[in-house]
């Protein structure tokens, strides 16, 4: 008979305890330990590898085993395929993760909507198929051979997709999952385990692709056990503002594909819309005569797009002087002003100093470091920067502006969008032929030498 002992895991890490403890000495947090009931089989009836399946696997050379591509399936959606690595493939397992109310049902609901002619499987948990009815129609898509199926159990699903044999299946979210072979509450960490690797068994075996949305936690990864990940083909993280339109789409590990992908969206009435070139999007404002504005040609993921850094400084009305950003990093934003100090020689120890990144896209890339320190620039001496220029550098501790990589991607996306004049590294163009660029492509070495270009 099977053995049944209850033990305190961890929700944010997995690790188990025989007793319940306040802080987890595995990850360091605290009160993450929630109880459940371990079922263990007796040694005679499992499965030893090797042994009682001796005949069934066996090792095979290196050099024997055929490298063919994977068939993938077109999803009808350039920015999906795109993040995918060209579609999705058959067999896999996809996780899609994003916070409540981003928008990932209706990314994955709309997709699968608008694939005519493949029967898919949609498996809600959470709502019922009159909610799910109602948010199709509002986005307009039409696929005769969707079906929807509202249910949490896992071996009832299994039954219908039995049935059905879909094409594709979608799982919302896995979650609100669970399996009667585990005697815990759904969410929890063996049910989030053991459903999940009963689905990629699933989906291997059939050759089947699976798509998983799952919540995430106040930290922004993933909930559930870290071998949810561990288990998937591809993790997908859904990020955006609710109080903004656009939407990212970045791929955090593809065993298909490259994970430097991003797909950019914009949300509407009737659903996502993609968008081809976020740059025109971003760029929308005639910002001539203002100050406080520089143009910065970035690149997230291998997508270079140009975008807005607005800054307003102002006297501090209080003792101490306030530091804001939004879709920038706070204390890179605190290095750079401390740069201006030091090596500009520009007093901002007594300013208010607030940064903002147009349109609600928050940017990792260090290559804005100099469209940051020039629009604060522009803002601390109320003088406008020129239309038509843009710029793109890291800047050191030291005042120096350092190379950025992909500078000729940045390049030519400043000259499709009309821009004249362009201010880069020096020594960031070896290789690379401008002989054909209609741009003027200036090189300074030093924030002061940028500055001069700027500002005379």
């Amino acid at each position: 008979m099977a053995k049944t002992k209850t033990v305190y895991v961890c929700s944010n890490c997995g690790a188990d305890s025989p007793k319940w403890i306040g802080k987890c000495p595995n990850c360091g947090e605290w009160n993450t330990y929630v109880e459940e009931v371990v079922t263990k089989e007796p040694a005679s009836k499992r499965v030893v590898p090797g042994i009682m399946e001796s005949g069934k696997v066996r090792p095979v050379l290196l050099r024997d085993i055929t490298s063919e591509e994977e068939e993938r399936i077109d999803l009808h959606d350039n920015e999906l395929n795109r993040v995918l690595g060209g579609g999705l493939v058959k067999g896999s397992l996809v996780l899609i993760g994003g916070e409540p109310g981003i928008g990932k049902s209706t990314l994955v609901l709309q997709t699968i909507l608008g694939l005519n002619g493949l029967k898919t499987l949609y498996v809600s948990g959470e709502e019922s198929s009159r909610q799910l009815k109602l948010r199709a129609d509002r986005l307009k898509y039409q696929n005769p051979d969707c079906f929807i199926l509202s249910e949490t159990n896992l071996e009832h699903i299994f039954v219908q997709a039995e049935n059905v044999k879909p094409d594709l299946l979608i799982i919302d979210s896995i979650q609100t999952i669970y399996t009667e072979l585990v005697e815990s509450s759904p969410g929890s960490i063996s049910q989030v385990r053991e459903c999940s690797a009963a689905i990629l068994k699933y989906a291997k075996e059939s050759g089947v692709p699976v798509l998983l949305i799952g919540h995430i936690n106040k930290e922004g990864s993933i909930a559930g056990p870290k071998v949810l990940e561990h288990i998937v083909d591809t993790v997908l993280q859904f990020e955006g503002d609710q109080h903004y339109m656009y939407r990212i789409l970045r791929s955090i590990k593809n065993r298909f594909g490259s994970t430097a992908e991003l797909g950019i969206y914009e949300m509407r009435q009737d659903g996502l819309r993609e968008v081809s070139n976020p740059s025109e999007l971003l760029l929308t404002q005639n910002h001539e005569g203002l100050s406080g504005v520089a143009i910065a040609a970035a690149i997230e993921g291998i997508r270079p797009f140009l975008i807005e850094t607005q800054a307003l400084v102002s006297s501090a009305v209080y003792g101490t002087p306030q530091r804001s950003a939004t879709g920038f990093d706070l204390r890179r934003m605190n290095m750079l002003l401390a740069v201006l100090e030091k090596r500009a020689g520009f007093k901002l120890i007594q300013k208010d100093v607030f940064l903002n990144i147009a349109g609600g896209l928050k940017v990792n890339d260090p290559a804005i470091d100099l469209a940051v320190i020039s629009a604060v620039l522009s803002s601390s001496l109320d003088i406008s920067i020129e239309p038509g220029i843009c710029m793109c550098g890291e800047v050191g501790l030291s005042g120096e502006i350092r190379p950025v990589n992909r500078i000729e991607q940045r390049i030519l996306e400043a000259e499709k969008l009309g821009f004249s004049r362009i201010i880069i590294p020096h020594n960031n163009l070896k290789g690379f032929d401008t002989s054909k660029c209609q741009i003027q492509i200036v090189q300074v070495k030093k924030v002061e030498e940028a500055f001069r270009q700027l500002f005379g």
